[in-house]
């Protein structure tokens, strides 16, 4: 009875739960949360101030007994109190104009490939602990998959490449399952890193996280660019301490990155090396698809495309591709069983 009560009164939801960012989707309404996966809690009592939007706003400008963290790391979670505590703001967001008290939603959550079962027990327990009535986890390169519109399938190769924060995740699909899958901790923080310690390193100019991100949207590239970007580089000189600032172009930038993303590109290859033939047709047919918020990094298609002399091509609406798909299976979860990762519990006892 419970259970029935339960349904009638919850949204079923689908979760990215990505690193840099967190996405919501709500059966039958779409998308109506993407806020960063960052919570800012006061040490000294241990209290969580904000979360989301409002916590990264926080970043590099807090006292210092408040930390604004990410509690997600590589795409797993690395701190589990303050996970359930973001996941059950992010579900009471969804119920806030209904009985949140109530709300027990059934919940599919993306989870990158290889996890161990000690990192998929904790993204159960933590969606379980913040209130989800049933878990099913989602292997993020499947759900990207399907949220691109993919056809999994069909007994014919797909190959997709979902860049995160976090995580890359590389997979070849056929009838329903991942044939051959590579999980990389190279994604669009390590980008971010990698301009930081680029400006340390070139400039002896200490730059802050938020910076090198806009930095790397507003000019970063992995192919030659047609017409030359600038932007301007401001931080803290590590000789004087002093402030500075300085004009960097985009070749500097994709040197920067050169290292990392020669990485990402040797990982798809590598990928394409261990499909077996027969898939390996099928997808220089129908090409290799992009997606996650490092998809969109300038030229990358082009690149991959120039190594692996396959066609290429950028999901549409790239960012949210695995939650979109998450929403598929959330439409018919039974349909679509096979493609879900087998969990220890589906239904909380009643």
């Amino acid at each position: 009875m419970f259970n029935k009560l339960f349904g009638k009164i919850s949204k079923d939801i689908g979760i990215d739960l990505g690193t840099a960012n967190t996405l919501v989707y709500v059966k039958g309404r779409g998308i109506v949360i993407n806020e960063p996966s960052v919570v800012a809690l006061n040490q000294k009592t241990g209290q969580i101030l904000a979360i989301g939007n409002e916590a990264k706003r926080m970043v590099g400008r807090t006292p210092a007994h408040i930390v604004a963290i990410r509690p997600l790391v590589d795409g797993v979670i690395s701190d589990f109190e303050v996970t359930e505590q973001m996941l059950r703001y992010f579900i009471n967001q969804v119920h806030k104009k209904g009985l949140a008290f109530l709300s027990r939603p059934r919940v599919v959550i993306g989870v990158p490939c290889g996890v161990t079962e000690v990192e998929k027990r904790a993204v159960e327990d933590a969606s379980r602990n913040a209130g989800a009535r049933e878990v099913y986890l989602i292997e993020e390169p499947m759900s990207a998959a399907i949220g691109a519109r993919l056809p999994i399938q069909d007994p014919a190769g797909n190959m997709i490449v979902d860049i995160g924060g976090g995580t890359c995740e590389v997979a070849v699909i056929s009838l329903g399952g991942i044939v051959v899958s590579k999980s990389l901790r190279i994604a669009g923080d390590k980008l971010n890193d990698d301009i930081i310690r680029y400006a340390r390193d070139e400039f002896k100019l200490l730059l802050g996280e938020r910076t090198a991100e806009d930095i790397k949207i507003s000019i970063g590239s992995a192919y030659e660019v047609d017409k030359k970007m600038e932007a301007t580089m401001r931080g803290r000189d590590l000789i004087n301490g002093l402030p500075k600032e300085i004009i960097v172009d985009d070749a500097q930038i994709r040197e920067a990155l050169r290292r990392s993303v020669r990485i990402l590109v040797n990982a798809i290859k590598s990928t394409v090396e261990q499909t077996p033939p027969e898939l390996v047709a099928d997808i220089m047919e129908r090409g290799i698809v992009l997606s996650g918020g490092g998809s969109l990094l300038r030229g990358l298609d082009k690149l991959v495309a120039e190594e692996t002399q396959m066609p290429v091509r950028i999901a549409e609406d790239p960012l949210t591709a695995v939650v979109r798909g998450c929403g598929v299976v959330l439409e018919d979860v039974d349909k679509l069983k096979e493609v879900l990762v087998p969990t220890r519990y589906e239904e909380v006892p009643k």
